[in-house]
């Protein structure tokens, strides 16, 4: 039975743009590598912390839609927390009405990215 999950972390801002996408690779392979799913994911820049993390004061956040056997979300936790390139990371079991909430927005960001091309 493999439930969906959310989890976005945020990678410290002293990266370069290739760091946080080998980070991100890392990340990815390490879920499909383990029987999951990436169902969506989304790069949302660097933004402002909403306080200071590591004397740090903004961050690359990065999300994460996946679909992953209950047992692995620990595993996955605890090499988010080993990575020093991390500094912020939260997961969520994502409900029936969350998913169809994640759907109807991507959907709506489709939309939007078409009209704009």
């Amino acid at each position: 039975m493999l439930n969906q999950y959310e989890t976005v972390f945020i990678c410290t801002p002293v990266l370069s743009e290739p760091q946080v996408k080998e980070t991100v690779k890392k990340f990815r392979d390490l879920i499909t590598g383990n029987g999951g799913e990436v169902i969506h994911e989304e790069d949302w820049g660097m933004k402002k912390l909403a306080y200071p993390i590591q004397h740090k004061s903004t961050g690359f956040y990065y999300l994460f839609e996946f679909k992953v056997a209950p047992e692995f979300i620990s595993k996955f936790e605890i090499e988010l927390r080993r990575d020093e390139k991390i500094i912020r990371f939260l997961t969520v079991r994502l409900d029936k009405y969350a998913v169809e909430y994640s759907e109807k927005r991507r959907r709506i960001q489709k939309e939007k990215s078409k009209k704009e091309a």
